[in-house]
């Protein structure tokens, strides 16, 4: 079992940065894929960004924009968000797919004001 706790989120203006965090209970296998999942009012769950050992994946909307980093030993998985856009608002999750299982951490809010 796998528990996620995110932090970070807030309320900033366009053009402005956050980083999200996201820290796992127990440990983080290199063989964990790790990913940012987003939930804007009235819209499905949709991917962010992934991390595996050895590739990265970003939705188009954000590419060039955000970067997800992991450090296992720290348990951790961070997405640096820059050049905020209010289509950028939403609630951030954390996820965890260590097969055949998958885990969601609670969520953390993001507002970009405009």
């Amino acid at each position: 079992q796998v528990q996620l706790v995110e932090s970070g989120g807030g309320l900033v203006q366009a053009g402005g940065s956050l980083r999200l965090s996201c820290v796992a209970s127990g440990s983080i296998f290199s063989s964990d894929a790790m990913a940012w999942y987003r939930q804007a009012p009235g819209k499905q769950r949709d991917l962010v960004a992934s991390i595996t050992s050895s590739h990265t994946n970003y939705a188009d909307s954000v590419k060039g924009r955000f970067t997800i980093s992991r450090d296992n030993a720290k348990n951790t998985v961070w997405l640096q968000m820059n050049s905020l856009k209010p289509e950028d608002t939403a609630v951030y999750y954390c996820y965890v797919r260590r097969w055949p299982s998958n885990y969601w951490g609670q969520g953390t809010q993001v507002t970009v004001s405009s």
